[in-house]
């Protein structure tokens, strides 16, 4: 009788120990292994949204509208990194949005679109605090240079 207690509890710690254990996924979730949080005070590049607009041929500019825009794209003039709204190379909606541009001295440009009704002009301007306007946007109006 004694031995059939020891196996039994034997064979239930066994299972109990691998129930507690059956993946990598649970050992870090155990309180005791889960990973040191990471301190307060690690640095992450900060990154601006922007807001693309259009500069009509008059010299108006607008956020609303539909446009033969390709996609807007915004490089960087030291590093020559490019960020692309890439939208499928037809009308867009004013305004589209860019997130994740890190500051700096970038060129704004719009590409055309599938029609080919209009080309657009660039624009060189600063990323940084200074340029957030009050509603959160760095807003970059793309001149139209020519449209049919």
């Amino acid at each position: 009788m004694k031995n059939q207690i020891f196996k039994f509890l034997a064979v239930a710690g066994i299972l109990g120990c691998m129930g507690e254990c059956t993946s990598d996924r649970d050992w870090a979730d155990h309180p005791v292994h889960k990973p040191a949080p990471k301190p307060a005070n690690t640095s992450k590049t900060k990154t601006y949204q922007i807001r693309y607009g259009m500069m009509t041929q008059s010299g108006v500019k607008t956020l609303s509208g539909s446009y033969d825009v390709g996609s807007f794209t915004a490089t960087n003039i030291q590093t020559a990194e490019s960020y692309d709204t890439y939208a499928g190379g037809g009308l867009q909606a004013l305004p589209v949005y860019m997130d994740g541009i890190p500051a700096g001295t970038y060129t704004f440009t719009a590409q055309q679109g599938q029609g080919g009704w209009v080309g657009y002009g660039s624009v060189t301007g600063t990323v940084s605090d200074e340029q957030v306007d009050s509603e959160g946007y760095i807003t970059i109006y793309i001149p139209i240079a020519w449209a049919e």
